[in-house]
């Protein structure tokens, strides 16, 4: 069920039920955070594997040190610069988050959503929030409530309408260790604007077996339809004759081309642009039942490198 009651969500979070839960990057699965019992619905309902943490959602700075501690200077330099917003910092437990929550390691991911419906909604309840993306595992993440209630329908009680996600894909996941900063998840941050900030950051974004963060598995972000990435499209089409046959662009369309459907993220080349529309086009290519879907590779640097990692992710060509 679709709904904007705030109060409606309010009462179920409280009953420690699960729902859909809108911010302003992808749609989340949200729970009580200390509720055992909400935590094991979104890992049940997302068929997430247990080893993958969840990404806490606090209310306001005040509150980060309820559960994270030994705070480095820079985690706060960035959380003053980007909060709310969509950086997610990767910090030390504290003693009272769950080690479910985490994945049994001694870290906790954080944030604080720049959304007005995610915010009010957390300003309403006395504890933080797990949300990780409300998809099945594995699958393109949601960027609206319509996308949520595809997926998940009647095993959710309620998903909260907050409209289209702004951002439209991940935070950036942001470590410290020792006086390393590092990336473990491209995101809608790019490297480089927390270069500027910081100084310079290694890039650790993939575990297939204990990720320190969630999104560092190579399978990921995937539609239902074969997705090949790749830097010519022309040369690919004739690869795959007789299949209905979806682009996935940046700037302009490939002339005289016998295929089923083209989508330009950006016209005008507007990387954000891009970035905020890339899930939502996954949605509607899969939606037309492609065979193939050919996504053309971005230029390697801003957010064209976070676009070029999901679309890795979801690829066949590894």
């Amino acid at each position: 069920m679709i709904s904007n009651a705030i109060e409606l969500a309010v009462e179920l979070l409280k009953k420690e039920d699960i729902i859909g839960f809108p911010t302003e990057t992808v749609y989340g699965l949200a729970g009580n955070i200390y509720s055992e019992k909400a935590i094991e619905t979104i890992y049940r309902t997302k068929q997430r594997p247990s080893f993958n943490p969840l990404i806490v959602h606090i209310k306001q700075i005040e509150d980060l040190n309820k559960v994270a501690i030994e705070i480095p200077e820079s985690a706060k330099i960035l959380a003053k610069l980007f909060w709310p917003g969509p950086l997610t910092l990767l910090l030390k437990k504290h003693a009272s988050v769950p080690d479910r929550i985490t994945a049994g390691k001694p870290t906790v991911a954080v944030r604080i959503p720049n959304h007005p419906v995610a915010l009010s909604l957390l300003h309403q309840l006395d504890f933080p929030l797990a949300a990780p993306s409300a998809n099945p595992f594995s699958s393109i993440s949601p960027t609206s409530a319509e996308h949520v209630e595809n997926y998940f329908g009647d095993k959710l009680p309620m998903v909260l309408d907050g409209g289209v996600c702004k951002a439209g894909i991940e935070s950036t996941i942001v470590g410290f260790h020792d006086d390393e900063i590092i990336i473990y998840r491209l995101g809608a941050i790019s490297k480089e604007e927390i270069e500027k900030i910081v100084g310079p950051v290694s890039l650790l974004n993939k575990n297939e077996n204990a990720p320190e963060a969630p999104g560092m598995l190579s399978r990921h972000y995937a539609p239902k339809s074969t997705l090949f990435l790749t830097t010519n499209v022309v040369e690919q089409v004739k690869l795959f004759p007789n299949k209905k046959i979806g682009l996935l662009l940046f700037k302009q369309p490939e002339k005289e081309q016998d295929v089923a459907c083209q989508i330009i993220l950006s016209p005008s080349g507007n990387l954000q642009e891009a970035t905020s529309k890339l899930y939502a086009s996954l949605h509607e290519l899969d939606s037309m039942q492609i065979d193939i879907i050919l996504a053309e590779r971005f230029p390697d640097n801003d957010l064209g490198r976070t676009i070029n990692d999901r679309l890795e992710r979801a690829s066949k060509n590894k």
